[in-house]
């Protein structure tokens, strides 16, 4: 039998036991145990582990037989916890199979969606619904992604499916794109992922229906007000990859302001439990609201700073946890550089589009991501795409600023920059980009700008303002008293 929440074992039921190991666990399905242990409405879903990844990799790329017989059992618990079955069936259970290692790596690693599909079941889902467009489509999702991830066609039977996609995910740990990020981050490669197996809930279902990303506060500016954004009759790789521009929050308000409150007021709860700004993934079907991640959000250095502060001042870390919180790296960074007004003054705006990192960097327009990164070792080069993706990765760590023309800011292109502190503009529009090959530009992506020319860059101010300065008294009045190996006497000498 699989392991019941709590319980040691390859696969675990996450059943609301926050108190699990998240090593092993992995951050998305920690994440999970802690939602559910909150009372928040989360599709079930169960674990396979990290360690499993390492005797995944030791057995010849194969799945363990004891873990594969283990599946049944796990996958009984989701059909005994949604009322659907799971391969076939008049309500047939379709589940999502997610990456998820113990530190967060957005967009690393690979995802497959409305896993379980046959003939069978697009025929009982387009029955069950009344909606044969619906199933299609579902149906077409699946074989699309299966296809991208594993590198083959879908098998009809779902069994198969479900095997072939853990090894998938598993795989994608030792992917270049992950490789890379984890080097730029001092991550091990040792840890292995865990694989999330969750059931399904459906955005794209009808008109009351859609998918979206929050944060629980802005991560460019670290504004206590949240950020997010919506998009109706869609599924999430829709938002997180994008490929699609998605509406702001207040869209979501004003079609279902139930459905927004109790986002809200779910939104609050886990902030104040994780005792951190949050990233939250979440779906409404047909009016019901689902939360499916949460994880503590990526965020740039002023934001980093803003929001160290400010969980202080409201009392949910200690002065001690907010120095913690921001690295000397960061404190840093957030004294960033502005365009000098005497250079911008007369400048030539050739694009504009959302914020995504904020910062200033000038350079060359490269369009073709391995040119990108070749050129980057020894020119400024400013990476523009009509979106990113996880292949991208490599080159986004080695240019001066990045580029988009599609999505919006939860975009992989957002979320990645805004990690690793790489000025990055999104949503700029269909079109606008890729006629600028080889053009020099300043990337001013606070004002959301991309400038003709590289024009003069002054020495930045303290922009975070009092925040950093509070900050900083703190870190001062503790270097005295501090451990050798605590960053507090590094934050008070900047």
């Amino acid at each position: 039998m699989s392991a019941p929440a709590g319980a040691a074992g390859p696969v675990v039921r996450l059943a609301g036991h926050p108190d699990d190991d998240r090593t092993l666990l992995g951050g998305k399905a920690w994440g999970i145990q802690r939602m559910r242990s909150l009372g928040v409405p989360v599709p079930p879903a169960f674990a396979v582990t990290t360690d499993v990844c390492a005797r995944y990799k030791a057995e010849g790329a194969k799945l363990p037989q004891d873990v594969a017989d283990l599946l049944g059992d796990a996958m009984a618990y989701l059909e005994s916890e949604t009322g659907r079955t799971f391969g076939g069936g008049q309500a047939p259970l379709l589940v999502s199979v997610r990456s998820g290692a113990a530190i967060s790596m957005p967009g690393m690693m690979d995802t497959i969606l409305n896993l379980g599909e046959s003939d069978e079941v697009q025929a009982a889902l387009a029955a069950q619904t009344g909606d044969a467009a619906f199933a299609a489509d579902t149906r077409r999702r699946f074989a699309e992604q299966f296809q991208d991830v594993v590198g083959s066609e879908a098998p009809e039977d779902p069994w198969e499916q479900l095997v072939a996609a853990i090894g998938a995910v598993f795989r994608s740990w030792d992917s270049r794109r992950a490789i890379a990020y984890r080097r730029e981050r001092g991550l091990s490669d040792d840890a292995g992922t865990a694989v999330t197996v969750q059931a399904m809930v459906f955005g794209n279902l009808d008109d009351r229906s859609g998918t979206g990303v929050l944060f629980t506060r802005d991560p460019s500016t670290g504004a206590p007000e949240a950020l997010g954004e919506w998009l109706p009759r869609g599924q999430g790789e829709d938002v997180v990859s994008g490929s699609h521009d998605p509406l702001a929050l207040s869209a979501l308000a004003e079609q279902q302001p139930d459905v927004y409150r109790e986002l809200m007021d779910i939104a609050t709860r886990i902030e104040q439990d994780g005792r951190d700004a949050q990233d939250l993934e979440f779906t409404v079907e047909a009016g019901r609201l689902w939360l499916l991640q949460s994880r503590s959000a990526k965020r740039t250095p002023q934001a980093a700073v803003r929001i160290a502060v400010a969980l202080a001042r409201e009392g949910l870390i200690s002065e001690s946890e907010a120095l913690d919180r921001v690295s000397p790296e960061q404190a840093a960074a957030a004294l960033r550089p502005t365009i000098d007004p005497r250079a911008r003054s007369g400048a030539t705006v050739l694009a504009t589009g959302k914020p995504a990192c904020p910062g200033v960097a000038s350079g060359t327009i490269v369009t073709d991501t391995p040119e990108a990164e070749e050129r980057a070792d020894d020119e400024d080069i400013v990476l523009a795409r009509p979106t990113t993706d996880p292949e991208d990765v490599p080159a986004m760590f080695a240019v001066n600023a990045i580029l988009t023309e599609l999505g919006g800011a939860t975009s992989h292109a957002a979320v990645v920059s805004r990690e690793i502190g790489v000025p990055c503009i999104v949503g700029c529009g269909e079109g606008t980009l890729m006629g600028l090959t080889g053009r020099t530009v300043t990337v001013d992506s606070e004002a959301g700008e991309v400038l003709e020319g590289a024009l003069a860059i002054q020495a930045g101010v303290d922009s975070a303002g009092s925040d950093y300065g509070q900050l900083t008294e703190w870190a001062r009045a503790a270097a005295g008293t501090a451990h050798p190996e605590s960053g507090a006497g590094e934050l008070a000498d900047l």
